[in-house]
């Protein structure tokens, strides 16, 4: 498997029962099949240290603007922020879920957050921040058209024939 940043073969590294392609010699980049960097991302994790400290040629220079395409199935590799607090942009294959992490990332990312409790903690925290108001905005929208529609039924009932019909009126018409 070809490196998707600079295109140097990589190698599998073992990180306890965890198998990663690493491009020692190159970029210093780390694959990261489907599912994997979830047993690697937290600082309680000791499986990860061995990843932190992947050899890398300092002449290799790398475009970061530039589209990478994925190893296993040359997809174009989307970008997205790794947690809430964003500040690790990580490359995932829309197609076999695997990511690429650039040198250094993954050491940002475990630093992070010290726990998964704390993780989720932070984007439950960032999701309320980020929603609540619009779906309040939502609701008082929603009530001020069910007011709105409700002045406008009574306006009608006095319309409808069934008002009139005796007995149907709480007030006693005929």
């Amino acid at each position: 498997m070809n490196c998707p940043a600079c295109g140097s073969v990589m190698t599998e590294v073992a990180a306890g029962d965890v198998k990663v392609q690493a491009c020692k010699g190159g970029c210093g980049g780390l694959w990261f099949d489907e599912w994997t960097l979830r047993k690697v991302d937290q600082p309680d994790q000791s499986a990860g240290e061995v990843l932190l400290t992947i050899p890398q040629n300092p002449a290799v220079k790398i475009d970061q603007s530039e589209r990478r395409k994925c190893p296993r199935d040359a997809t174009i590799m989307m970008r997205h922020f790794w947690s809430v607090k964003r500040e690790v942009m990580v490359d995932e294959c829309p197609q076999c879920e695997g990511i690429f992490l650039d040198p250094g990332e993954l050491a940002t990312i475990r630093g992070e957050y010290k726990t998964d409790a704390e993780r989720h903690k932070a984007a439950d925290a960032y999701y309320r921040e980020m929603f609540d108001q619009q779906l309040a905005g939502m609701l008082r929208k929603d009530k001020e058209k069910l007011e709105s529609a409700r002045k406008v039924a009574r306006i009608f009932k006095f319309i409808s024939p069934s008002f009139y019909i005796p007995g149907k009126q709480p007030w006693g018409a005929f």
